[in-house]
């Protein structure tokens, strides 16, 4: 159907697509008239928040008739302390999809450029050509590397040009899992020109058990280009109340800070993730359920002849050897939701997030059954 407003609307809307998320459990139950589901589909912590989290938001629910600290000054100050940073290094966002929204803002426009890796989180294409900027999307790692369809450094560097102004570099990566080690990260950034932001997003730093995985967020001092993103979306529990963050220089925060909007995180959001800052000992849970019952999936899934990539987030991404939207469907009739990632060209597989072990048992039994049909 066309639109009639699309010639008025800035160039970069014209093909873009909206993001498309995991489907809701609601959703499900409202076409396939199916109950008792399972959602596995978008990287949630099937802990939730924790009881102390719960009691921050009944507290501060309190104050719902007054605006939020559009600042974030208590959020910030305990970021501050707990990554060694000045809280003027500190970014506040709706989740950190927004801060990468709001980095594509401030930084890219016609005529300019951004890197990234094919198989990468399909937000950058989405903040990037809105902007009217050019994708520069280097190839992956091929199937048989030890990190399969993961980011290839040097093809990214390969990119990097006069234009370049943004470099997007997911890890651990989502879909695929994968992950970057120290060394050859940190050899990336420092070999980028100055004029390019090079963007470290860690959406699932909390997981990571991983040999020689860096905390870039100790870099950020050292490197003035550097932007790292976290979220308390999902080993926190809190996807949503959306609130996440980046780290950078004071002169980047200070930019971004100038066109983010009024009020972005709620105060609710903002007291949740102190109280969840707090609680290590939920995370620790979290954190350590996760570790199990993803070996205990991973295992399974090879047991059914699948083949599953090595992952250092909460989820899997399983070959399913085959075109993976028929069974993906056919799982949703078993009341089982999965994510399907054609739209990252990867036709044959499937993402599966880590949920309870009784929600793992689900799964396992529901894709023997599609497979075996």
């Amino acid at each position: 159907m066309t639109n009639r407003f699309l010639d008025l609307a800035a160039p970069g809307l014209h093909g873009l697509r909206p993001y498309q998320p995991g489907k809701p459990v609601a959703e499900l139950e409202r076409e396939y008239g199916v109950i008792d589901i399972v959602k596995l589909a978008s990287n949630e912590n099937p802990l939730g928040p924790s009881s102390r989290v719960l009691t921050a938001i009944s507290e501060a629910a309190a104050d719902l008739p007054r605006y939020p600290d559009a600042n974030g000054f208590e959020l910030k100050q305990a970021l501050a302390a707990r990554h060694g940073l000045p809280a003027a290094c500190i970014t506040l966002g709706n989740g950190s999809n927004d801060v990468l929204a709001l980095l594509a803002e401030a930084f890219l426009q016609p005529g300019r450029e951004a890197v990234y890796s094919r198989h990468a989180f399909a937000v950058y294409s989405l903040v990037v050509q809105a902007t009217g900027a050019t994708h520069r999307v280097a190839a992956a790692h091929p199937a048989g590397h030890a990190q399969p369809y993961g980011h290839d450094l040097d093809a990214m560097a390969a990119f990097v040009g006069p234009a370049t102004r943004l470099v997007f570099i997911a890890n651990p990566n989502n879909p695929t899992g994968t992950w970057l080690d120290a060394e050859r990260l940190e050899a990336f950034i420092q070999a980028l020109p100055e004029h390019v932001i090079v963007v470290v997003d860690e959406a699932y730093f909390e997981y990571v058990d991983a040999p020689a995985y860096p905390d870039t967020s100790q870099w950020v001092a050292r490197f003035p280009n550097l932007v790292v993103t976290r979220t308390f979306s999902k080993a926190y529990g809190l996807a949503g109340l959306r609130i996440g963050y980046a780290l950078s220089g004071s002169d980047i925060a200070d930019l971004l800070n100038r066109i983010r909007q009024p009020f972005n995180t709620s105060s609710i959001a903002q007291a949740a993730a102190l109280a969840a800052l707090e609680d290590v000992d939920h995370l620790a849970r979290s954190v350590a359920l996760n570790a199990v019952e993803m070996a205990r999936v991973a295992e399974a899934c090879e047991r059914l002849g699948l083949g599953v990539v090595p992952s250092a987030g909460n989820f899997l991404l399983v070959d399913m050897h085959r075109p993976a939207q028929p069974l993906f469907e056919a799982l949703l009739h078993e009341g089982v939701i999965v994510r399907p990632v054609a739209n990252y060209e990867l036709p044959d597989h499937l993402r599966i997030s880590i949920g309870t072990e009784q929600e793992n048992d689900r799964l396992v039994t529901a894709l023997a059954r599609v497979i075996g049909a």
